[in-house]
């Protein structure tokens, strides 16, 4: 590099005349002066003759100290923008593995909504009446909602899974109950047969068992089905009171207020003032006039005195239920002692 810098040195003050021949007693090459100066430098020296430490001055980009440098670190900015992209693609691609994932899952969430909230009822009522009737109580729930959940698919809507609530029951969701009134009252119906269907079993398996534990199952599945014949709205009662003659809601809007003073007990309190907002609710619709609404209620006799005699017939049924597996009448007994 010092040799460099002295070779740039030497043509930066103008000398540009040959250095001597460092081989002694050799006589120099002569030189046309007619030529102009400059072709002085390009008269060719015998080999012998050039001096080892003269070096050819590098073109101005060869000799940019900052060449490299600067192409370095195009290089990385290049890099580490790629790898920022790079990195932005896969996120994008995971979030989106997600959400194919999620949609695939949806339907094992919905099982593990309702078991999860089944357990947390089950944990609930135990505090009340132990693990084991709690199971047996939640099931009959259970199998009350999936009646609802069949007769609405069989309507053509889609309904949710059921979904547990301790102290309340369960509850179902759907965009309609059905097209008009009498598929509502057939909707609403339907918990209720099924579930008096499976607490008829646990009466069965109690007489053939002869085992108090499934008769006091049986008897608070036949209470469950028949206070939801209550006839006003939001119970099932309610539902089937839509086809049958929808002024019923009024009188069972009463017997709930009645039972508040009589009973009093926090969960009918919430019930009643559920009923209370649903009531004014349909009532308020109904007395729209509007064509849809006359539309949805109308129902021809035939099919009201059809959902009359299934009502009435689950009334008596689930009286008879009750009657015949009450075991608490003495109030020596307790669930937890079952």
């Amino acid at each position: 590099m010092l040799n460099g810098a002295a070779t740039m040195k030497d043509m930066d003050s103008g000398d540009l005349s040959l250095p001597a021949s460092p081989i002694s007693g050799a006589p120099a090459t002569p030189v046309d002066q007619s030529y102009p100066s400059y072709a002085r430098t390009t008269t060719a020296q015998p080999a012998s003759a050039q001096p080892a430490s003269v070096h050819t001055p590098a073109s101005t980009a060869d000799a940019d100290p900052f060449g490299a440098q600067r192409r370095s670190r195009t290089q990385s900015l290049r890099k580490r923008i790629g790898s920022i992209l790079a990195a932005i693609g896969a996120a994008i691609a995971k979030f989106f593995t997600a959400i194919k994932g999620a949609i695939l899952l949806l339907p094992k969430a919905k099982l593990l909504l309702t078991a999860g909230t089944a357990l947390v009822s089950v944990a609930a009522y135990s505090l009340w009446f132990g693990w084991t009737f709690a199971v047996g109580f939640v099931a009959l729930i259970f199998v009350h909602e999936m009646g609802h959940v069949i007769q609405l698919r069989r309507e053509g809507v889609k309904a949710s899974a059921p979904m547990f609530i301790p102290f309340m029951g369960a509850v179902i969701t759907a965009r309609t109950l059905g097209e008009n009134a009498l598929a509502e009252a057939r909707t609403g119906l339907a918990g209720p047969v099924l579930g008096t269907v499976g607490s008829g079993v646990c009466l069965v398996i109690a007489e053939v068992a002869n085992s108090d534990f499934f008769r006091a199952l049986a008897y608070i599945g036949f209470f469950l089905n028949l206070f939801n014949l209550l006839p006003v709205v939001p119970l099932d009662g309610g539902r089937a009171m839509a086809a049958m003659a929808p002024w019923m809601w009024f009188l069972g809007f009463g017997v709930l207020v009645a039972l508040d003073f009589l009973v009093p007990n926090f969960i009918l309190l919430i019930i009643t003032l559920f009923a209370a907002m649903e009531l004014y609710r349909r009532w308020q619709q109904r007395k729209s006039g509007s064509i849809e609404q006359a539309a949805y209620y109308r129902v021809s006799p035939r099919n009201r005195l059809l959902v009359g005699l299934v009502y009435i017939g689950l009334i008596v049924v689930l009286a008879a239920g009750m009657d015949a597996t009450h075991i608490l009448s003495s109030g020596g007994h307790s669930f937890r002692s079952i």
